[in-house]
């Protein structure tokens, strides 16, 4: 069996955060771990309040996990603080050569902050080289390099290549948040550029998609997949759980995609 670490914040909603990654894992086919970094008193209409776990206590659980646990990948999603990713950088030190996706999350969906922000350039320094994929949208990366937002796929590689060169071994940043027909997301490594590109879909219901996108790269990576491999079936997961996510009414606000579209009819 398969097993893939997230270590995020838990969404009391359940479509972002700790839940989004290990229904990800469940139905990609890996066993999922995890290693809570704070509460969220959350719904689909917002984020009300949050409580942020200790930073000795999240590396403790990341440990324990770690000893017993044969992890293929790990996926890192809400970090809230500074002191929280120096104990996960920390902590990581027990996974030698285990994959290391990071997603940056910053900013929920409906807008609240989820990082303290004299937390990022601790993110920037001591996390981001660490990480074996980096998963930014546009936002993200903007506050990332200190910038404006990508307008543009050439602006888009030229946030990669700069994220690259903090540190990161390889960038996918994502055009969710962009305009026009198509959603592309480019992946940046040591191969070069592969651009992801896919039919942009209408809909409310697509809270949660960083947080599932970044997950299903880790559990393609724990079987085994290569980083490009594990991109490209992510990105389709993604988009089918996306397409699929009208058909299940959760929530007043936006709704979260559709993890198990494949199995439930």
């Amino acid at each position: 069996m398969k097993i893939a670490l997230t270590i995020a914040g838990s969404d009391s909603g359940g479509g972002a955060g700790i839940q989004a990654d290990l229904k990800t894992f469940a139905a990609l086919g890996v066993y999922g771990a995890s290693a809570i970094t704070a509460l969220t008193a959350q719904n689909t209409q917002g984020v009300e309040a949050v409580l942020v776990v200790p930073p000795d206590f999240v590396a403790r659980q990341i440990k324990v996990v770690a000893r017993d646990l044969s992890i293929g990948a790990v996926k890192i999603g809400m970090l809230a603080t500074g002191e929280i990713i120096e104990a996960v950088a920390g902590a990581l030190e027990i996974l030698p050569g285990v994959p290391v996706v990071l997603d940056p999350v910053m900013v929920a969906t409906s807008g609240d902050v989820l990082l303290d922000e004299d937390a990022i350039d601790t993110l920037r320094t001591v996390l981001l080289p660490r990480a074996t994929l980096v998963t930014p949208n546009l936002p993200e990366a903007a506050k990332l390099l200190g910038g404006d937002e990508a307008k543009d796929e050439r602006a888009m590689s030229g946030q990669a290549a700069s994220l690259r060169r903090l540190g990161a071994k390889a960038v996918l940043i994502k055009g969710g948040h962009a305009e026009g027909d198509q959603a592309v997301d480019l992946l940046v490594d040591d191969e070069g550029e592969l651009r992801l590109e896919a039919p942009r879909v209408k809909t409310g219901n697509a809270h949660g998609t960083g947080c599932t996108l970044s997950s299903a790269v880790a559990a393609e990576l724990a079987k085994g997949a290569s980083l490009r491999e594990a991109a490209a079936r992510a990105k389709a997961y993604v988009r089918a759980a996306i397409v699929a996510a009208d058909q299940i009414e959760i929530g007043q606000g936006r709704g979260p995609v559709h993890h198990f579209h494949r199995w439930w009819k």
